[in-house]
């Protein structure tokens, strides 16, 4: 198993600078707006983005939430091993607010699929975004496509992109796996 670095610590910094802006440029005050972390994954960037746009862009009381989409997907019956769900936490209505879906990687579409399922028991938002940090473009089974990317990448069907968060990994980075 190889690995190949394709985004260091420092380069996600910059890419998490730039989400966050492009997210103000449009939602300015996020007071219709709410950020949703798929979990488990998307939740470790959906923290990052709320922390810097509070503190390092002085926006005041962004809400954000975070969605298990395991018992939404529509291959959770075809693995035998046992799923672990995690915690679905939205303390607050989505009725009538734009949400932002954000995740770490975007690969097949089916994950966002099931979170646009899943969230139709908090209320019917007014519109729906997703952010994801990498978009592998190449690899889609549905027509979904992220509103805000981070870096586009390309892989082939052997290759992994994995995500690393100092929160969980001890290292913020991406690389491209490969058996």
């Amino acid at each position: 198993m190889s690995q190949k670095v394709l985004l260091t610590s420092k380069e996600v910094n910059i890419i998490l600078h730039r989400l966050a802006c492009q997210l103000i440029e449009k939602h300015l005050d996020f007071s219709d707006t709410v950020l949703i972390g798929i979990q488990p994954r998307g939740t470790f960037l959906a923290e990052r983005l709320k922390e810097l746009l509070e503190k390092e862009y002085h926006i005041s009381d962004v809400s954000l939430g975070y969605l298990d989409i395991t018992f939404f997907r529509d291959d959770f019956r075809r693995t035998n091993k046992p799923l672990e769900a995690n915690k679905t936490q939205i303390d607050f209505l989505v009725e009538d607010k734009k949400v932002i879906f954000i995740d770490d990687v975007l690969y097949t579409g089916r994950s966002i699929r099931a979170a646009l399922t899943a969230i139709q028991s908090f209320g019917r938002p007014s519109g729906i975004e997703l952010l994801a940090l990498i978009d592998r473009r190449f690899s889609r089974d549905l027509p979904i496509q992220p509103d805000y990317r981070g870096r586009q990448v390309d892989a082939i069907n052997g290759e992994k992109v994995k995500v690393c968060w100092v929160e969980q990994d001890g290292e913020d980075g991406v690389y491209m796996v490969t058996n």
